[in-house]
């Protein structure tokens, strides 16, 4: 059972230095859970540049300046991988990836108040501020969301500012845990971390992120080349350290994909490819990918994701109305956040395919709505309205 909740919290203390925050961390490792979160910028660059932890436990809030000079941040990997104690955070999923990247693993154990959130039905990708208040009634100043957090020196609102995010973070959780243990859906909320307990959730494989591109073509050469390239871009902009969209955007790898260059000038006549690119050695790079995807053996070559294509079969638009529906109405009635049960995805899928490998027929999905749409589709269940809600009639 969570411990009690309080609502006054310490003033925020600023560690700008390794022996302060060896201090914080020690004491932080006797708490049976702490409250984490974290303010970067990455407009630039691939990697987020972290600026700022806040850290929260029963008696102290920390910001801690991550840019500090000689700041030494080992003891805050230690206590993020100390499994005796609880990490909480709020849409953790920059926070883990920020994280992943500076200590090469994920913080254990994790606790996500936004998926919670989602769990015990406050909507889909509830915001901290709205939690806060629909929980607590607490207002958030959101006055410095847009902060330039890697600018010095912080001014003592930005302080401040920062340490709200952890600070009532705290209740919003207890308040959360509490729910979940009287509706018995600790296992849901189990399920739903296993994915952010993954580090392949953060850290995709470069060769299948051209199907997050989602072409509208059945040419496998065509989807080969784009495979190759757009794996190339993905290992290119972690080299260099650039956004990928800002390296090549999709709309010219698309392109690039179509026609295949092979040289500079063909490179640099690419809508969005400059001649000073094509050049250098990103250029020569993008080049030799195109080059070896050209050789690739067609028994080799990828076919288009299930669903997609030109010639894909598409769903009924009506079917797929009537399974949003009936969604809709399943989580109503379970309190349960819709796009946590089905995705768009899955229900084109239930719509062409008589039992699909999707998430909504699995676990608890498919007790909540999995298995009443499968009985609509087989005419087994139909949709009313009663008193001004839907109703599901069995046939």
């Amino acid at each position: 059972m969570a411990p009690a909740s309080r609502t006054e919290f310490p003033d925020p203390v600023l560690v700008t230095s390794t022996a302060d925050l060896n201090a914080v961390t020690a004491r932080l490792r006797r708490e049976p859970f702490i409250t984490i979160d974290t303010e970067f910028v990455r407009e630039r660059t691939y990697w987020p540049e972290l600026c700022l932890v806040q850290l929260a436990g029963a008696d102290e809030v920390v910001v801690v300046d991550a840019l500090a000079p000689g700041i030494d941040l080992t003891s805050l990997g230690e206590l993020l991988a100390d499994e005796n104690v609880i990490k909480v955070f709020h849409a953790a999923r920059q926070d883990l990836e920020i994280f992943l990247h500076l200590f090469d693993r994920l913080p254990q154990p994790l606790f996500d108040t936004q998926v919670a959130a989602m769990v015990a039905g406050y909507g889909d990708q509830v915001g901290y501020d709205n939690l806060v208040s629909s929980l607590l009634g607490a207002q958030i100043d959101k006055s410095h969301r847009f902060s330039d957090w890697a600018a010095r020196p912080l001014s003592p609102a930005q302080i401040s500012y920062a340490a709200a995010d952890v600070t009532y973070l705290r209740d919003v959780y207890l308040r959360l845990v509490a729910q979940l243990e009287r509706e018995g859906r600790q296992d849901w909320m189990t399920a739903e971390m296993d994915v952010l307990n993954s580090p392949a959730t953060f850290r995709p494989d470069p060769e299948t992120l051209w199907e997050r591109m989602r072409p509208r073509t059945s040419n496998r050469r065509m989807l080969g080349m784009l495979r190759a390239i757009a794996a190339w871009r993905e290992r290119e902009a972690q080299r260099v350290n650039v956004p990928r969209q800002r390296l090549v955007k999709d709309e010219s790898l698309m392109e690039i994909a179509a026609t295949g260059p092979g040289d500079v000038d063909g490179l640099a006549r690419v809508r969005g490819i400059s001649r000073g690119f094509a050049e250098g050695r990103s250029g020569q790079g993008l080049l030799e990918a195109i080059a070896v995807a050209r050789r690739e053996p067609d028994a080799s070559l990828p076919r288009p994701p299930k669903g997609r294509g030109k010639d894909a079969p598409r769903p009924s638009a009506a079917l797929v109305a009537m399974l949003k529906v009936l969604l809709a109405a399943c989580c109503e009635r379970h309190r349960v956040a819709p796009k946590l049960v089905a995705s768009a995805d899955d229900i084109d899928r239930l719509a062409l395919e008589d039992a699909p490998e999707i998430p909504a027929l699995q676990g608890w999905r498919r007790e909540v709505f999995g298995t009443q749409a499968l009985a609509l589709k087989a005419g087994e269940l139909t949709l009313g309205v009663e008193n001004g809600a839907i109703r599901l009639i069995r046939a």
